[in-house]
C-alpha cells in the first residue's frame, strides 16, 4: 500500500433519529457505522459518507452557497477523495475506513437547489464502512492509502 495524500477533518456531523443533523466535535465509529447517527447498523456498505470541502466550493463557483453538512456527509475533509476506488483506505486518527463505493446523486439534493445534482455528479462524496474502530475529531489528521490493484 502507498500513502498518496494526508490532511485533516473539517467537521464531523450526525443525523440522530427525530432529529435535525447535528455538527459535532468527537464521533465514535464501530463495525455497524456511526453510533447514535439514525444510518446506524442500517447499511454497513453505505455506514459513513465522507465528502470534501471541494464539493462545496464546486457549488458555491455555481452562486449555491449552502452551510457544511448539507450535503449529509458525516465527516467532511480537506483533501479530495473522490478519486478513490474500492478498497482505498482513508484512515483518521486511529479509525480506519476502507471505501465502498461512490455516493450517488439522489432527489435531496435537488430540494436545495435544481442544478445541484449536475453538479456534484461524480464530486458529492464516497460511502467507507469501518475496518478499525475508535472516535474521530475534528482537526484530525487524514491519511489516503491507495490500494495496489
Amino acid at each position: 500500500m502507498l500513502q498518496s495524500n494526508i490532511g485533516k477533518v473539517i467537521n464531523l456531523f450526525i443525523s440522530p433519529k427525530d432529529k435535525d443533523r447535528e455538527a459535532k466535535d468527537i464521533i465514535s465509529v464501530d463495525e455497524n457505522g456511526i453510533i447514535d447517527d439514525k444510518f446506524y447498523a442500517k447499511n454497513r456498505e453505505r455506514s459513513i459518507l465522507v465528502t470534501s470541502n471541494d464539493s462545496y466550493l464546486l457549488a458555491k463557483e455555481k452562486q449555491i452557497d449552502i452551510p457544511q453538512g448539507s450535503l449529509g456527509e458525516n465527516i467532511l475533509i480537506d483533501i479530495n477523495p473522490y478519486e478513490l476506488s474500492v478498497d482505498d483506505k482513508i484512515i483518521i486518527g486511529k479509525v480506519e475506513l476502507i471505501v465502498t463505493q461512490n455516493c450517488t446523486i439522489c432527489n435531496s439534493l435537488s430540494k436545495i437547489d435544481a442544478k445541484l445534482p449536475a453538479i456534484l455528479k461524480c464530486d458529492r462524496g464516497i460511502f467507507t464502512k469501518t475496518l478499525q474502530t475508535g472516535k474521530i475529531k475534528k482537526g484530525d489528521k487524514v491519511q489516503i492509502i491507495k490500494a495496489i490493484s
